[in-house]
């Protein structure tokens, strides 16, 4: 049986890697971490703002069912598709753009967003 060689580790490119990624941790990890408070945050904001919505809902249409308020739920309808569909087609870049602008850290930042939002 013959035995591979290995390589000689060269010391002062270890040393340079090792300074390279130093210098690089702590915006690394501070974009990390301020993405995964952020993505904690949205996350729990949808939340509250889909219960006031749907409380919201549950009072009209109880208003409705007890003859007190009338609600046209069609022209309810034609009056916020334009809107919509506007915001669903601008509206996730934006947001994206407005959250990672002038950060140095942005593809860590984004990471730690998207653990924020998948943490249950």
């Amino acid at each position: 049986m013959t035995s591979v060689p290995t390589p000689t580790p060269n010391p002062a490119a270890q040393s340079e890697l090792v300074s390279t990624l130093q210098a690089m941790l702590p915006d690394l990890s501070l974009g990390a971490v301020l993405g995964f408070a952020t993505g904690v945050a949205v996350k729990f904001l949808g939340r509250i703002v889909l219960i006031v919505v749907g409380l919201l809902f549950i009072a009209i249409q109880l208003l409705a069912w007890g003859g007190i308020v009338t609600v046209d739920w069609l022209k309810l309808q034609a009056l916020t598709d334009p809107w919509f569909r506007q915001g669903s087609e601008s509206a996730l870049p934006w947001f994206s753009r407005m959250l990672t602008s002038h950060l140095p850290f942005a593809g860590a930042f984004t990471a730690g967003l998207l653990l924020g939002l998948r943490k249950r």
